[in-house]
């Protein structure tokens, strides 16, 4: 019985404790949406940071996959609408394919090719894996997975939009 008691005291105490345990982390508290920049293109992306996905995904159209040296490469493009300027950034991309992925949804399985790419993130350079898929019917061209989420910080769910990208090439976080 004295634990029921002391109970609502324990929660007030912990619920209490979790903002200055937040204020007290080393870095920015990110919110669900932020924006971010594909480097080196700087090409400015409006990203998700998805709990949901292991695996970073990016939205990659007219994917073909070809062979150089004896690896597996893919050339795709990179169609964004620039946040800013509201202007199309069309970008070609080749990248070496650094694994397959076999995703499984509600339409079946499929493989995926997943290649490394650099993505700024308010101050930081990630060097990330991204699966590369069309997902021109998807709200945001480019997921954030938990393998980057792990070395980004804490996710605010309540907030978008908490810093803006600023990277100089130095700051790579690998």
């Amino acid at each position: 019985m004295h634990l029921l008691k002391s109970l609502p005291l324990a929660l007030l105490l912990s619920a209490t404790a979790l903002p200055a345990a937040i204020a007290e982390t080393s870095g920015p508290v990110y919110g669900w949406i932020e924006k971010g920049l594909i480097q080196p293109e700087n090409i400015p992306v409006k990203i998700k940071l998805d709990t949901g996905a292991l695996t970073s995904s990016l939205d990659a159209k007219d994917l073909q996959r070809f062979e150089r040296d004896g690896d597996e490469w893919v050339r795709f493009n990179v169609e964004l609408t620039d946040g800013d300027t509201g202007k199309l950034v069309d970008s070609p991309f080749e990248r070496r394919v650094v694994r397959n992925v076999k995703v499984r949804g509600a339409g079946g399985a499929e493989r995926r090719p997943v290649v490394m790419m650099q993505i700024c993130i308010g101050k930081r350079i990630y060097d990330e894996e991204f699966s590369l898929k069309n997902r021109s019917k998807m709200n945001y061209p480019v997921l954030i997975g938990r393998r980057t989420l792990g070395r980004l910080g804490l996710v605010d769910v309540s907030r978008t939009f908490t810093v803006d990208p600023k990277c100089a090439r130095s700051n790579a976080a690998r």
